[in-house]
């Protein structure tokens, strides 16, 4: 495990990935282990949830596009298991930039 996360944190880091249920107990798990590395896969997260939503109603090719947010989303949740801060491509900035209510 990285020094710089400890356990509690990671798991909270990990449980936001698991849908929006795991997202929303994640967030309250937060309020009591506040760090910038679980704001920082708190948004990530939820950008991904969002995103997946939103192409979910577009036909076809919205479909097709969800497999790259999966890619995104195994992408995301191995930095979180490895205890690192990694955007996910393309998109990262963004999440980082529009869900800064996540503190």
């Amino acid at each position: 495990m990285n020094n710089s996360v400890h356990g509690m944190t990671k798991i909270v880091a990990i449980l936001s990935y698991a849908t929006l249920l795991g997202w929303l107990i994640a967030m309250m798990l937060h309020d009591k282990h506040k760090s910038s590395f679980t704001t920082f896969h708190l948004r990530q997260s939820l950008g991904l949830i969002i995103t997946g939503a939103l192409l979910a109603l577009v036909p076809l090719i919205g479909w097709l596009m969800n497999l790259a947010v999966l890619f995104a989303w195994f992408y995301a949740i191995y930095y979180a298991l490895q205890g690192r801060k990694e955007k996910v491509p393309f998109l990262g900035d963004c999440y980082q930039e529009y869900l800064d209510f996540i503190k």
